[in-house]
């Protein structure tokens, strides 16, 4: 583990690698204590490279054994080696020459699960972003392509299933007994992209027809005795690849596409070309043992990770400031993709809702993650322009900012221009490494084409600059003229590094294309004539920092709704009428807005709530939030995941960041009052609803509709719990006895561990008892408790202390540790819990780098804090970053924190 302080890369620095890399061959002798790899690279200089310009390739914690040039050994002197850097000297005839390396590394005692690594009796890779350097020494950056042929060999009672890259060419038995199998991959890749797996696996697999006519073979790989939990996950891949092929034009380039599932793994998946390693909490479902959550986000992630064969494998960034290039877009994709299987099938109002449903998801998720992250010290733009470890900008902003990002093109071309731009984008960069600019460049020419005389020059902004923009609205109608005037104010204040420069200038405008519709005082949607023609919402293009808008013919004093289908990551910033807020609630036909104004409405009474009680006054009263609970409860026509969603209170953590200051311990006690109230005011409809959601009997489905109810009913047991209903413990604990599935049994125990956990111990029990050999489900029974507000520091320590408990595998440690330490918001902020976060943070430092910075980000924001929690933090940030032996990943993290 690098443990000395990161060099600053910037963006501005960028130039191309010396020589064109065009063949590989890798041959790897496995083994779990040490594996041997023998790299060919076939090299030719660049058209621009002088003679005797250095061959540079990056190793990382690897033994090098002997390296050769066109065949010749060299000795040591011939060549620079050190920690990090291996530095040859090509022959000067200037022609194309080849180096044969041969290396060990050793994938038992690779903590970090980066590179080769072991997982149970298994052996994974992970390359990206720099996890090729810790396999064989190598020009290990993204605008290095070559095509590459694979040769595994291993004892085959370890490791039967020898996969890595491609096509399968040729597999034998060798004199010794070792299985040999060769793979080509006849595409050219970086070798982020590269990946192998061997061990015993259970397969499922499926041969689907391409549009062309070409049958293709799916496989999904697991544990021995998981196969059957991957008919869901085999499911989402093929109807994946169909609509790709149907959305996008796009078709599976390969022979064959595999899907692995890994107990071990940093991230969510890796869209590695044809051979996808998954961590496998997003690859195994099945009704018992997984949730309607669960099964939303396999196929969530399955998709994102296929459809990066075209958005990131075929068309890669040029260098890792250009991330947001394959993940913005492939996030959007996956979106639109989880949002079309949602509403496949349903009539057209039932299908809108789920579109809906998916879109307030997305939206929660961007405000819960990146909007904090935008207001913090590590704010950066969607194409940063610096990093130290490159590793820390796998970020929200990268990913979720960066799909709004997308989503705003979509808008502003539609879905045909859209369409014309990715096939441009294709055309001009398809099989290269390339920037952010060229994705734009390509969408531009359309857009111009659509609006002569206009481009994306203001637009661009959007990747060069941190922040989340405020946006102002001011309205004057005028009855005798019948015109409603719309002013519209953008501002984006220094964010991240840009607050922290000498001299901090004011930001250009953006961009932003700013939905809206109109209202009257009766809730009646009002036609809009617009450029023509008449429509129920429109599109405004806001380009300056102040601009108007004039919309005729306005019969009746409208009430605006802004925002719609939240067309921009922006925040309203203008203050307007509870009472507008209140119809808007109500009666908004925009499914997005009418959920947002209530969101809004509520977070109001929680901050006004939270106000009071800091100056020790009573809390505002709750009858106008109880009018809207009730109106929402009674309207028929909502679907149960619309109204699942329109019945939520905001969540902690946002009430918590939209504090001035954020007081943690103030926000945990209203939040919680109020949840109470509206459990205990609202009781009778609560159980009539219950009642009515009960389980018909019908087969499981983890469809819109069904999962709908089950999170509806889940959400009315919470409120009668949370309201201290008489019935309520009785009809949790008759939920999870009777349950027929998971998300029933997990809601009705997190529901009684949140609410009643004196009436619980013995269902965790039983739960343990019943999931102890199945480590997601046990994932599931460690998070419920770290999350839970009686959960102490002296629990959470009982819990790591438990035999199940593992600090190696991140999905263990993420499920106490990262939940305790980001959902038991009132536990966490205590003396013992900020002293309980730097104590892990460097516990996995030293194990796992990667999973300590994440952990470390909890603190980002710890200045914004009141004075207790704001100097507990600053002394926990303060023993991490002087601790002996910090990460350059951790170490980027506290830095940045405490010198902001």
């Amino acid at each position: 583990m690098r443990t000395d302080i990161a060099q600053t890369i910037y963006r501005q620095d960028y130039s191309p690698y010396p020589y064109r890399l065009s063949q590989v061959r890798l041959e790897f002798d496995l083994d779990a204590q040490t594996t041997q790899v023998q790299s060919t690279l076939h090299f030719e200089p660049g058209p621009q490279t002088p003679p005797g310009t250095p061959l540079v390739l990056q190793g990382e914690d690897i033994e090098l054994l002997s390296v050769q040039i066109d065949g010749q050994a060299l000795s040591a002197t011939d060549y620079y080696l050190d920690e990090d850097t291996l530095r040859l000297t090509p022959p000067a005839s200037g022609k194309p020459f080849v180096v044969t390396l041969v290396n060990h590394c050793h994938p038992a005692r690779n903590t970090t699960l980066m590179g080769l690594y072991v997982s149970g009796d298994k052996l994974f890779t992970q390359c990206e972003a720099q996890g090729f350097r810790r396999i064989t020494w190598f020009p290990d950056r993204p605008d290095v392509m070559a095509r590459y042929d694979v040769v595994l060999r291993a004892d085959p009672a370890a490791y039967p299933t020898l996969l890595s890259n491609g096509n399968l060419i040729e597999q034998s038995t060798l004199p010794d007994g070792r299985r040999q199998t060769l793979w080509r991959d006849p595409h050219p890749k970086p070798c982020y992209l590269f990946a192998l797996v061997a061990g015993d696996f259970d397969c499922i697999e499926r041969t689907e027809t391409t549009r062309s006519g070409r049958p293709v073979l799916l496989q999904v790989y697991s544990d021995r005795g998981c196969g059957k939990q991957t008919q869901w996950a085999l499911d989402c891949l093929a109807h994946a690849m169909h609509w790709d092929e149907r959305r996008f034009g796009l078709e599976l380039d390969l022979d064959r596409f595999m899907i692995v599932a890994a107990r071990d793994f940093n991230m969510g998946a890796m869209e590695n070309k044809g051979l996808n390693i998954f961590n496998a909490a997003y690859v195994l479902a099945d009704p018992s043992t997984a949730t309607d959550g669960a099964y939303r986000r396999i196929e969530a992630v399955i998709g994102h990770e296929y459809f990066h064969n075209w958005t990131g494998d075929r068309v890669t960034c040029r260098d890792w400031f250009q991330i947001s290039l394959k993940e913005g877009l492939t996030v959007f994709r996956e979106q639109e993709f989880s949002a079309d299987m949602l509403a496949e099938g349903l009539p057209a109002n039932e299908a809108a809702s789920a579109r809906a449903v998916k879109r307030i998801d997305d939206v929660h998720v961007l405000r819960m993650m990146q909007f904090p992250e935008d207001a913090g010290p590590m704010a950066h733009p969607i194409r940063p322009d610096s990093y130290q470890e490159i590793g820390n900008f796998y970020t929200a902003t990268v990913y979720e900012k960066g799909a709004e990002v997308i989503r705003m093109q979509h808008t502003l071309l539609g879905e045909t221009g859209f369409q014309a731009g990715m096939k441009e984008y294709f055309r001009r960069h398809d099989g290269q490494a390339v920037t952010c600019d060229d994705f734009v460049n390509a969408m531009e020419s359309v857009y111009t084409q659509q609006q002569p005389g206009q481009d994306f020059t203001v637009f661009r902004r959007w990747y060069s600059q941190a922040g989340t923009p405020r946006l102002q609205f001011e309205q004057r109608y005028d009855a005798d003229t019948q015109t409603l005037q719309l002013t519209l104010r953008q501002h984006c204040a220094p964010a991240g590094l840009e607050a922290r420069q000498p001299k901090v200038a004011a930001k250009p405008p953006l961009h932003i294309p700013v939905a809206i519709g109109l209202l009257d005082a009766n809730g009646q949607a009002m036609p809009i004539h617009w450029q023509g023609g008449t429509h129920d919402s429109i599109v405004l293009e806001l380009r300056e920092a102040q601009q108007s808008f004039t919309l005729h013919d306005v019969r009746r004093p409208p009430v605006l709704s802004l925002l719609r289908g939240f067309s921009a990551p922006v925040i309203i910033d203008t203050e307007r009428p509870g009472s507008e807020l209140a119809l808007l609630a109500r009666c908004d036909s925009d499914p997005f807005a009418r959920w947002d104004a209530t969101q809004e409405f509520a977070l109001r009474h929680l901050l006004a709530g939270m106000r009071a009680h800091r100056a020790q006054a009573a809390l505002p009263d709750i009858e106008p939030l109880l009018a809207l609970w009730q109106a929402a409860l009674q309207d028929a026509t909502l679907s149960p995941a619309y109204q699942t969603r329109l019945l939520a209170l905001p969540a902690l953590r946002e009430l918590i960041d939209r504090g001035t200051p954020m007081d943690p311990q103030t926000a945990v006690h209203v939040w919680t009052a109020t949840q109470a109230a509206l459990g205990a005011r609202l009781a009778d409809q609560w159980q009539a609803l219950y009642a009515a959601l009960a389980d018909d009997g019908s087969p499981y489905s983890p469809d819109p509709v069904a999962s709908g109810r089950r999170a509806l009913r889940n959400l009315a047991l919470e409120y009668l719990l949370a309201g201290k209903t008489a019935d309520a413990t009785r009809l949790a604990r008759q939920q999870y006895a009777q349950a027929s599935n998971m998300t029933e049994s997990l809601g009705a125990l997190a529901a009684l561990l949140q609410h009643a956990p004196q009436d619980c111990a013995d269902l965790l029990r039983d739960f343990h008892d019943r999931w102890q050999h199945d480590p997601l489900v046990l994932d599931n029974w460690f998070g419920i408790q770290a999350s839970a507000p009686t959960c102490t520091v002296d629990q959470v320590r009982a819990l790591m202390a438990l035999p199940d408990f593992t600090l190696r595998t991140p999905n263990r440690a993420r499920a106490v540790i990262f939940r305790f330490c980001m959902d038991n918001i009132a536990n966490l902020h205590t003396p013992e819990g900020y002293d309980f976060w730097a104590e892990q943070v460097l516990a996995l430092n030293a194990l796992n780098p990667e999973v300590a910075a994440r952990l470390a980000r909890a603190f980002d924001n710890w200045a914004r804090y009141e004075p207790t929690a704001r100097q507990g933090m600053q002394a926990a940030l303060q023993r991490v970053r002087f601790a002996a032996g910090l990460s350059r990943n951790v170490h980027e993290i506290v830095s940045k924190a405490l010198d902001a």
